[in-house]
């Protein structure tokens, strides 16, 4: 990895094109020469690039990706068969899919897909004995609202800038955003428009390491963006939205009961496209008690029949 800094910057814009671009085709077959294109090297060095910014070979990230969506979607998606969300997640039969979900989670996806949350939680195999619980914050999760208002919308596109926090959420999080994203938002003179928060991973899936969140900032028009300042366009769509206020415990809370209580019951399935919070240019913040509001969005597609 080169060490002058507009070089590493822009690697770094080229290799969250190829995570984005992995993200939204893993039910697809992925060729490395397509990926180089999108990473700006070539296919000779790729391998070296990506696990140089990841941390993880190619293969280990698509197999890690491609599971964790499967694991959601067995939960969400109980009418699906093990075989359609096996192709769906990119694998080419059940049974290569079934060998990897239980070497990587300890269930087979029947078994998953039977076990309680918490039984998932204990038995899954992913070294993260520390997180027990099913809070980001890592607190015990209970007590879900059982009628969550969620609306369904449709939102535009939007072109955002925005900083890299990879590790564990909760608080962690709330201390990106005070320590690193707001002063950059002071310096770049963006401090007053629309904000988004967008969690990449599954942290009951996830190690707590590898999490990726992106805090963002929405470009006003006929903004210029600096050559070295990350973007990306935050796809528009259908999204189920949750009116969330509270604190940093509980807006992890609000994000467990969407995928455990509401999702199941509602219809709708998830889709390839991020899930974020929507922070409007008004939206509630109390310094003092660190209470807060802002949108819970869910980016949703109808269910196969």
């Amino acid at each position: 990895m080169s060490r002058h800094p507009a070089a590493r910057q822009r690697q770094q814009r080229h290799v969250h094109a190829v995570l984005r671009h992995i993200d939204r085709h893993l039910d697809q077959p992925l060729d490395l020469v397509a990926l180089a294109a999108v990473a700006h090297v070539s296919p000779f060095h790729f391998h070296r690039v990506f696990r140089a910014w990841t941390g993880e070979n190619l293969g280990d990230y698509l197999s890690r990706r491609r599971l964790t969506l499967a694991a959601c979607w067995l939960c969400n998606e109980p009418a699906a068969s093990v075989l359609t969300l096996a192709l769906r997640a990119g694998f080419a039969s059940g049974e290569a899919f079934s060998r990897a979900f239980k070497a990587r989670f300890g269930l087979s996806p029947s078994q998953w897909r039977g076990a309680s949350a918490a039984k998932r939680q204990e038995l899954r195999n992913l070294d993260q004995a520390a997180q027990v619980a099913l809070r980001h914050d890592g607190s015990v999760f209970s007590d879900l609202e059982p009628d969550m208002h969620v609306t369904l919308c449709q939102r535009p596109a939007v072109t955002v800038a925005y900083l890299r926090h990879t590790g564990p959420y909760g608080q962690a999080i709330a201390e990106f955003w005070r320590d690193q994203f707001v002063p950059w938002l002071h310096a770049q003179a963006l401090l007053p428009y629309a904000k988004y928060g967008i969690g990449h991973d599954n942290p009951q899936l996830t190690d707590p390491a590898q999490c990726r969140y992106d805090a963002c900032v929405a470009l006003p028009p006929g903004y210029a963006p600096p050559a070295d300042m990350l973007t990306m366009t935050i796809p528009g769509g259908l999204y189920a939205v949750y009116d969330f206020r509270g604190s940093v415990p509980e807006i992890a809370q609000a994000w467990t009961a969407l995928f455990a209580e509401w999702l199941p019951a509602s219809g709708w399935g998830v889709d390839a496209r991020p899930c974020f919070e929507f922070y409007p240019e008004d939206a509630f913040f109390d310094p003092a008690t660190g209470e807060f509001s802002c949108q819970i969005c869910l980016a949703v597609r109808p269910l196969n029949s």
